[in-house]
């Protein structure tokens, strides 16, 4: 049977890890219990957190079986294998997350690892920092001394950011998200983290969390260096929104839709599109149907699916797979 095309929202998989709060929960009117949501993953094709179809006729169906039908016309066809490349969640840090840092391309085979860049667009309302890269001179030795002396902190370096910024974070970059930050995160399908230092944290048990340290210095990309943050475009204005791109990588783009009544969107079979609704009362069209996206929550568009519009105010973050 031919796999039906239609926008797809997913129960979300939430995260308790040590270092999360309740700001998802409050900030998204979530109707969860109370408990720590560190993250919620939104679309998800990873046994670790898969997403479950929460709408339509396939309702209760894995993402994966539903890929699985018809891989192309789900993902697209500049889709090289038969899994969403990506994952796509909220991060609510009401704590520092460890210092980290992921595989690349590269490496990852190497390390035994999944390659990992990924990037950040600020949700919160409070401005916050970030850290991100090294500072200058890094290498080896140095950093190695500044693990050994618990002076890592030292090392980073940091980056003011706000509501609505975008962060990069390509892999082999060593990063750590600062305390009281709520980010939208895009990132390659991957969960490999290897952990550098944790701020001495520990559990409830009084057990610290274990660390990557020789794996990380293998795959750390000593020559990075990241100063500044990407610049969006500047927006278009179209009969109903204004569309400015926030970034545009290999892995893939986010574009910021600014609804004031409404939007068309054609696909060309190519790629899947996601949205985001940060915030306002959106409604999604398509063949004469219609489903109201929550604020706060994501949904995924099929390849093969000819168009689709929007209805409604407000932010829509729009990621997609780039032109080659």
């Amino acid at each position: 049977m031919p796999v039906n095309l239609y926008p797809m929202l997913f129960f979300p998989v939430y995260k308790d890890y040590l270092w999360g709060g309740d700001t998802i929960k409050t900030h998204f009117n979530r109707d969860i219990p109370s408990g720590i949501y560190a993250e919620s993953w939104e679309i998800s094709d990873r046994e670790d957190g898969m997403s479950i179809v929460e709408n339509g006729c396939y309702t209760g169906r894995s993402f994966k079986k539903v890929i699985q039908a018809d891989p192309a016309r789900v993902l697209g066809t500049k889709c090289t294998s038969p899994t969403f490349p990506l994952l796509i969640k909220i991060l609510d840090a009401k704590d520092k997350l460890s210092v980290q840092v992921h595989p690349n391309d590269q490496t990852a085979l190497a390390s035994g690892g999944e390659a990992k860049s990924e990037m950040w667009y600020l949700l919160g309302e409070q401005p916050t920092s970030v850290y991100c890269g090294l500072k200058e001179p890094a290498n080896r030795e140095t950093f190695s001394k500044a693990i050994k002396d618990k002076k890592v902190a030292s090392q980073l370096n940091e980056l003011p950011v706000k509501k609505g910024d975008v962060v990069f974070v390509p892999g082999g970059t060593v990063h750590a998200i600062n305390q009281h930050t709520l980010i939208l995160e895009v990132q390659q399908n991957s969960n490999t983290t290897y952990r550098i230092d944790d701020w001495n944290r520990t559990n409830s048990l009084g057990e610290a969390r274990e660390l990557h340290v020789e794996k990380a210095l293998e795959v750390i990309e000593w020559n990075r260096q990241i100063d500044h943050l990407p610049t969006p475009s500047k927006p278009t204005t179209h009969k109903g929104y204004r569309l400015s791109t926030l970034i545009t990588q290999p892995y893939f783009s986010m574009h910021r839709i600014e609804l004031d009544t409404w939007a068309s969107f054609t696909l060309s079979g190519e790629t899947f599109h996601t949205l985001f609704v940060q915030e306002g009362a959106v409604q999604i069209e398509w063949s004469d149907q219609m489903l109201e996206i929550p604020t706060g929550r994501s949904v995924f568009i099929p390849a093969g699916l000819d168009e689709y519009h929007l209805h409604g105010k407000g932010i829509i973050l729009q990621t997609l797979l780039p032109d080659a």
